[in-house]
C-alpha cells in the first residue's frame, strides 16, 4: 500500500478541500486503515492533489487526425525524426506523444469525440498505441443512409435505438457524436448550406429530426453520456441564434453541446460579427439540461479537423498554409484545413475573448467543460496557459492590452472580475466530465475510486504549474515524476454495450451487403484485433 501523506486534496465530488493523507492499495483508493503499515510513504508537504483529470473533447485518433498528421508534418515529432519502423504500433512520434504529453499535464482519461464507424478499428489501434492514459471514442451518426432510411421510411423509435445499439457495439464507443445532422449526406447533393430546420434531399428529412431521433435513442438505452451536438452553422455570423434554437429543441432532455465557442457569434457590428457569448451564457445558465464545451482558442498555428463537410468545403479558402483536404464518404465525409490564429487579427482575438467569456459567465462549473477542440481552437498543450487565464484576472487584462482594441468592444470580457478557484478547475476538469461520462470510480479521491491521481507542486505562475505535475499515478501506478514521464503502462478504451437484438444485426447486415457489397462485421472492432491484452473496459448504461 502506498500513502500520500499530507497533502491539499481537492476533491469536491466529495465536498474536500484539506490538509490529509490518500491510501492507494493496487490501483484503488481505499479508506485509511486503522492498522496498515504502508510500503511507501509519499511525503505530500505543500503539494496540492487532485483527481486525474479528463478530457471529454479531444482529437486524437481516426482519419482526420492522420489527414492532418500527413499535411502537416513539421507540427509533430515526425518532423524531427522518422522512426526506423513506420508501423503503427511503431509511431511514438505521434500516437505515443500524445498520451506522454497529456500524463504530463495530470490527465488521465481523454474521449476522442469523432469517430466514423467505417474508422473505428483504425481508431482503436492508435488508441492502443496512445500510453498511460485511457481513451474513448463517440460513434459519428446522423448522416448514415441507414438511419436515414430507418427515418424516412417511419421505423419508429425502437427501431432507431436498436440500429444505435449495434453501431456502439461494433465499434465500441462510449457515446453518440451528431455532427451538422444531415449535413454531409445533403453536401453530396451540392447543398452548400444547411440549417436546422432544412431538409436532407432525397429523404425530407429535417436536422432537427435527425437529431432529435438520436437524442430520443441515446436517452432510451440509457447510455450514460447524452447526445454530443455539433450544431449547423458552425463559425458563422449569428450562429448563436442556430445554437440556442437547438437548445430548445432538446427539450427536457440532457443534451451536450460540443465546442460551443464556435457558435457564440453575433452578425452586428460594421464588421458583421460580435460576440454573443454573454447570450449563449444566459442560454446555458436557465437550461439545466444543457451541457457544454468550450472550444477556447489560442494563437498560433493549429489544424482543424471536422466531418462536417459543408463547413470544411466553405473554410478551405482560409487555409493557412495554402492546402487543405476534403473527403467525401460512404455515409459521411470530412475535411482537413490548416488555420493560424493571430492576435493581431481583429477576428481571432474576438474569438479568444469569446471562449473566455463563456467560462467566466456560464455560472455552472459542472456544466461547462474544458477543451480547446484540440486540434481545432488550439493544441491541448495550451491548457495550462488556459487554466491561468482564468484563475487571474490581471493576466487577462494583460493579453487584452496586447489586442486590437475594435476586437474587445463588443465583449463584456474586460469588465469580467471572476477568478476560477482550484476548487472550480477540479470541478470542470474532474468531477465534472466524470460524472457526464458516466464513470463513478473517476474524478475523485474517495474510496473505491480508481487511483488516478495528479499531484502539483504550487507555484505563482500558475501555466507552470499544471504543465507540469509534481506526479502522476495512473490505476495506482507511479507514471510521472517532476514532469517527466517515467512510465509508460497500457491504458484502456471505454465502451458502453447496450443489448442488440439478433434481427437488428441481421438487417444491418443485410444492408451493408445489398448497398456496399462489403460486410458490416468488416468494420467492427473484435477484442482480439487490437492486440493488447484486456484493450477494453465496459461502463454500465444507466437504468431506464
Amino acid at each position: 500500500m502506498i500513502r500520500l501523506k499530507g497533502g491539499r486534496i481537492i476533491d469536491p465530488a466529495n465536498g474536500r478541500d484539506e490538509i490529509g493523507d490518500l491510501w492507494i492499495d493496487d490501483d484503488r483508493i481505499i479508506a485509511p486503515p486503522p492498522d496498515a503499515r504502508a510500503t511507501e510513504t509519499v511525503d505530500l508537504d505543500g503539494c496540492i492533489v487532485m483527481a486525474g483529470a479528463i478530457d471529454i473533447h479531444t482529437h486524437v485518433a481516426g482519419g482526420n487526425v492522420n489527414t492532418a498528421r500527413l499535411m502537416l508534418p513539421q507540427q509533430h515529432k515526425a518532423h524531427a525524426r522518422r522512426p526506423a519502423k513506420t508501423a503503427l504500433g511503431q509511431a511514438g512520434w505521434s500516437t505515443v506523444e500524445t498520451g506522454c504529453r497529456y500524463a504530463e499535464m495530470g490527465f488521465t482519461t481523454v474521449i476522442e469525440p469523432a469517430i466514423v464507424p467505417s474508422h473505428a478499428l483504425h481508431a482503436h489501434l492508435e488508441f492502443a498505441d496512445i500510453p498511460i492514459v485511457d481513451k474513448a471514442g463517440l460513434a459519428v451518426l446522423g448522416n448514415d443512409a441507414y438511419l436515414l432510411q430507418l427515418l424516412r421510411d417511419g421505423q419508429g423509435p425502437n427501431a432507431v435505438a436498436d440500429y444505435v445499439a449495434y453501431m456502439l457495439q461494433a465499434t465500441k464507443a462510449l457515446g453518440v457524436k451528431c455532427i451538422n445532422a444531415g449535413g454531409a449526406a445533403a453536401f453530396k447533393n451540392n447543398v452548400r448550406a444547411f440549417s436546422l430546420d432544412d431538409e436532407v434531399p432525397g429523404y425530407g428529412l429535417t436536422s432537427r429530426e435527425i437529431v432529435l431521433a438520436l437524442q430520443q435513442a441515446v436517452s432510451a438505452l440509457g447510455v450514460p453520456h447524452p447526445l454530443h451536438v455539433h450544431c449547423n452553422n458552425l463559425g458563422l455570423p449569428g450562429a448563436v441564434d442556430t445554437a440556442i434554437a437547438t437548445m430548445d429543441a432538446a427539450g427536457d432532455v440532457p443534451m451536450h453541446f460540443a465546442h460551443i465557442q464556435f457558435y457564440s457569434y453575433g452578425a452586428e457590428g460594421k464588421r458583421r460579427f460580435t460576440s454573443a457569448a454573454a447570450k449563449i451564457a444566459e442560454a446555458v445558465n436557465v437550461r439545466k439540461n444543457v451541457t457544454v464545451d468550450v472550444g477556447q482558442v489560442m494563437f498560433g498555428q493549429t489544424v482543424t479537423v471536422s466531418c462536417d463537410t459543408i463547413l470544411q468545403f466553405g473554410s478551405r479558402n482560409s487555409a493557412r498554409p495554402r492546402k487543405w483536404s476534403l473527403w467525401d464518404g460512404i455515409g459521411d465525409g470530412g475535411g482537413v484545413v490548416p488555420y493560424t490564429y493571430k492576435a493581431t487579427n481583429a477576428v481571432n482575438a474576438l474569438q479568444w475573448a469569446i471562449g473566455l467569456e463563456l467560462f467566466l459567465l456560464i455560472d455552472d462549473p459542472w456544466r461547462v467543460f474544458f477543451t480547446t477542440d484540440h486540434p481545432n481552437g488550439a493544441p491541448f498543450t495550451a491548457y495550462p496557459e488556459i487554466f491561468a487565464l482564468l484563475m487571474d484576472r490581471t493576466l487577462r487584462e494583460e493579453w487584452m492590452a496586447r489586442l486590437p482594441k475594435a476586437a474587445l468592444a463588443s465583449t463584456t470580457l474586460p469588465s469580467i472580475t471572476r477568478e476560477y478557484s482550484l476548487n472550480e478547475i477540479a470541478v470542470m476538469t474532474r468531477a465534472a466530465p466524470a460524472k457526464l461520462l458516466g464513470l463513478p470510480d473517476r474524478g475523485h479521491l474517495g474510496p473505491g475510486a480508481l487511483a488516478d491521481i495528479a499531484v502539483y507542486r504550487p507555484q505563482s505562475d500558475r501555466a507552470a504549474m499544471f504543465r507540469a505535475a509534481e506526479l502522476v499515478f495512473k490505476s495506482g501506478a507511479l507514471v510521472v515524476r517532476r514532469g517527466d514521464v517515467i512510465s509508460q503502462i497500457a491504458g484502456r478504451a471505454l465502451t458502453v454495450e447496450p443489448p442488440v437484438s439478433r434481427q437488428t444485426a441481421a438487417r444491418v447486415e443485410r444492408f451493408y451487403d445489398d448497398t456496399f457489397g462489403l460486410s458490416a462485421r468488416l468494420f467492427a472492432v473484435p477484442e482480439h484485433a487490437v492486440g493488447t491484452p484486456e484493450p477494453f473496459e465496459s461502463v454500465p448504461c444507466l437504468s431506464t
